[in-house]
């Protein structure tokens, strides 16, 4: 059973907690260490644990039930917390250059490289386990704010994966500006994510319609009632947070009573909501003969 909304919150706490205690390790292996490599994933954490705070206060308000004011309910708040990451996630990527450019100009030699790489691979490892536990909260609950942060959990442990190997190959190779290379490729990485996160979050803010293949599985289930004489037309969806939302028309024979189309579109409405779970569906019966019927079919149904 899936977790209720507002348990969503135990997952940012959780987040919150994780974040603390990588910034810590993180910042503890940049000092013993010197590398500016472990500095800017230590800077990464530190989004981390801005970013979780946003999370936890945007679960909050998406799990509030909807009221006279906000009729369709408050899940849309989630992608302004996953705009915010990907913002925050960009600045960290900024920091980063600016932190690494000195070094590449004046490279310094690393100081006790193994203790500081033990203590970046243990904030790795709690970073990992709390992204698979929120990514698979997330996606079982459809919230956008947790599979962000999960995401950007993830791109921390393939940061700090990064770091890690390139601190290695300093040491090994004594090639100190490679410390700064590294982060700056790190810092690359991030703004890809960064944009991702950015890019989904505007999309849901627009009103994006429902993905490729969950429109093909509306047009599976339309399908048999097409061979039943139905017609199908005006199919608008949209995603908010949490929650879909699909309406269309349904055209019936002329000769139909009210009461067989309403059958019939109750059990489309049904099918709908077990394919595509967390749905509103609303449809509209018309008769199939009636010329006025087909005059609303377009994007804009205002004429």
């Amino acid at each position: 059973m899936s977790s209720t909304p507002d348990n969503l919150t135990r997952y940012a706490w959780l987040s919150i907690a994780a974040a603390i205690i990588t910034i810590a390790l993180k910042l503890m292996a940049y000092f013993i260490t010197d590398s500016v490599g472990l500095l800017s994933d230590a800077l990464e954490s530190g989004v981390n644990l801005l970013t979780a705070i946003v999370a936890l206060i945007a679960l909050n308000w998406a799990a509030r039930p909807a009221d006279e004011e906000f009729s369709y309910g408050y899940s849309k708040v989630e992608y302004f917390s996953s705009g915010f990451e990907g913002g925050m996630i960009l600045a960290a990527a900024v920091a980063i250059a600016v932190s690494a450019i000195p070094r590449l100009i004046r490279p310094l030699p690393l100081q006790q490289v193994g203790i500081g790489l033990g203590v970046s691979i243990a904030a790795s490892l709690i970073n990992l386990g709390v992204a698979q536990v929120l990514l698979r909260a997330g996606r079982r609950n459809h919230s956008i704010t947790l599979e962000a942060d999960a995401h950007h959990l993830m791109t921390d442990v393939f940061t700090t994966a990064g770091v890690l190997i390139g601190v290695m190959l300093v040491e090994l190779t004594d090639w100190h500006r490679l410390d700064a290379l590294v982060a700056l490729a790190v810092a690359g990485n991030i703004l890809f994510t960064g944009w991702g996160l950015l890019r989904r979050s505007a999309r849901g803010l627009l009103d994006a319609s429902l993905p490729a293949e969950q429109l093909k599985s509306i047009q599976n289930i339309l399908s048999p009632y097409e061979a039943q004489g139905l017609r199908f037309h005006a199919l608008r969806t949209r995603v908010a947070g949490a929650r879909n939302f699909i309406s269309m028309h349904v055209l019936t024979p002329g000769y139909w009573s009210i009461h067989q189309g309403h059958v019939y579109a109750e059990s489309i409405e049904a099918q709908l909501r077990r394919e595509i779970p967390n749905s509103v569906v609303m449809l509209h019966v018309e008769p199939l003969d009636d010329p006025a019927s087909w005059q609303d079919t377009s994007l804009d149904r205002s004429e």
